[in-house]
């Protein structure tokens, strides 16, 4: 094992060369962290694929459907605000290693729904399994990450769960579309990949830098006027409560924590209601063909994957770590690009706008998660990304039931991209008033 002695020290590992065995881990642990992230979707961002069987079969309306989408939502918004903590407490590695075990699980459990209830009960104790993944995985990257590298280590973290939506999606399309399963088997196979990621996450990550030898680069904040919310490497571990107190009284961490509730509204107003969208009434007949308008969909998490690599970039090397730039020029494009797709709405030629407003709705994810440690250092990171997940999908889960019933009032599923693009809106608003 390789000796402290002859790792990096504190604060210099930005410059570390790519053949130093500490550079190597860092690698190690954000590719592990990615490759087990990018199997997380399957077990929550596949529900829209589902709907259209599920309404045939029970009979729902897409509004009590939007209501069980949202007890998802509201279950992981709680989950968050508590297993950000707990990755905090308990480290990174064991928790999100149980959210995938627990969710593969529970998504199997609703494959069996008789009826509304059936359905929405498990699907939102499956949400609070999702809710070990997101938190506990950022606190373990901030751990062998340092401040100067946060903007392009959380685009990579944020392009693996953009990569997730896609596969969740391709898979989906896989079952329904190809294999010609009924919607059970949406939430019974794509979910045994994020079982296997779980697994091999945890036989390859390790918490910390010290537990292979190495030294901790600096993981406090990434501006000196933020000191006073950091905990120094060297002060002993803090309370729940305490650390709860800091990141609660952190009002530019609260500012962010709306701003994103309103990029993630739009997020998920894409990702669950696009699916139905370009399904259209004829689902069943569209199964055939690779090129039919389900495929078309894909576009839209192809879009996010990217937009979160490279607003993350952009946030560390044209705006200097003032992330709230990028937040707002993406969120103001995103409503550009969504508005544009009403106008545009099942034409083969949407397919490059439906990729922008994936682009450019996700984008941001990079630098709001950025954002917490860098505002409050990583001995509180895993809190402070649950506190502000929570607000995310909270207010993303109010946005399910309306847009459910303003599609089973109009009957024009299209929509769903202004009021997309009417959070986006929102969503800048809020961001500017960070300036950190």
């Amino acid at each position: 094992m390789q000796s402290v002695n002859q790792t990096l020290g504190a604060g210099s590992s930005y410059a570390a060369s790519l053949d130093s065995p500490f550079r190597r881990a860092q690698w190690r642990m954000l590719l592990a962290a990615m490759f087990c992230y990018f199997f997380f979707y399957t077990g929550r961002q596949t529900f829209g694929f589902a709907i259209p069987g599920i309404q045939k079969e029970f009979g729902l309306s897409k509004e009590v459907l939007g209501w069980a989408s949202t007890s998802l939502l509201w279950c992981y918004a709680i989950g968050q605000a508590i297993n950000g903590n707990l990755g905090d407490k308990y480290g990174g590695r064991r928790v999100m290693t149980a959210g995938a075990i627990l969710s593969c699980a529970a998504n199997w459990v609703v494959s069996f729904a008789v009826g509304f209830k059936s359905l929405a009960i498990p699907w939102g104790i499956n949400g609070y399994f999702q809710a070990l993944g997101w938190a506990p995985g950022s606190r373990l990257l901030s751990n062998w990450w340092g401040a100067g590298e946060r903007g392009k280590v959380y685009g990579f973290y944020v392009f693996a769960a953009g990569c997730a939506s896609v596969l969740s999606f391709i898979t989906s399309i896989i079952v329904v579309n190809v294999l010609h399963l009924d919607w059970r088997w949406i939430f019974r196979i794509p979910v045994l990949l994020m079982l296997v990621g779980g697994i091999t996450f945890y036989l390859i990550v390790r918490e910390r830098p010290e537990d292979l030898g190495f030294k901790s680069p600096d993981t406090g904040v990434a501006n000196a006027d933020d000191a006073k919310d950091s905990l120094a490497a060297n002060e002993p571990e803090e309370s729940s409560w305490s650390r709860y107190k800091a990141v609660l009284s952190n009002p530019r961490l609260i500012i962010a924590a709306l701003s994103i509730g309103f990029q993630n509204a739009a997020r998920y107003g894409l990702i669950v209601w696009v699916p139905v969208h370009f399904l259209g009434k004829d689902w069943a007949k569209a199964a055939d063909g690779m090129f039919n308008p389900a495929w078309i969909s894909v576009a839209l998490p192809v879009g996010m994957a990217f937009g979160a690599l490279t607003n993350g970039w952009i946030s560390d090397k044209v705006f200097g770590s003032k992330r709230y730039k990028a937040i707002v020029l993406y969120m103001l494009l995103g409503a550009v690009a969504s508005i544009s797709m009403y106008q545009l709405p099942t034409s083969i030629w949407g397919l490059l706008l439906l990729f922008l407003a994936g682009f450019f709705v996700y984008g941001p994810a990079s630098s709001f998660w950025a954002l917490c440690p860098d505002l409050v250092g990583a001995k509180r990171a895993g809190t402070a990304t649950g506190v502000m997940n929570f607000f995310s999908y909270l207010l993303a889960g109010l946005g399910e039931p309306l847009i459910g019933r303003m599609l089973d009032q109009s009957g024009n599923t299209s929509l769903v991209f202004p009021i997309v693009a009417a959070s986006c809106l929102i969503s800048a608003f809020i961001a500017a008033f960070i300036r950190r």
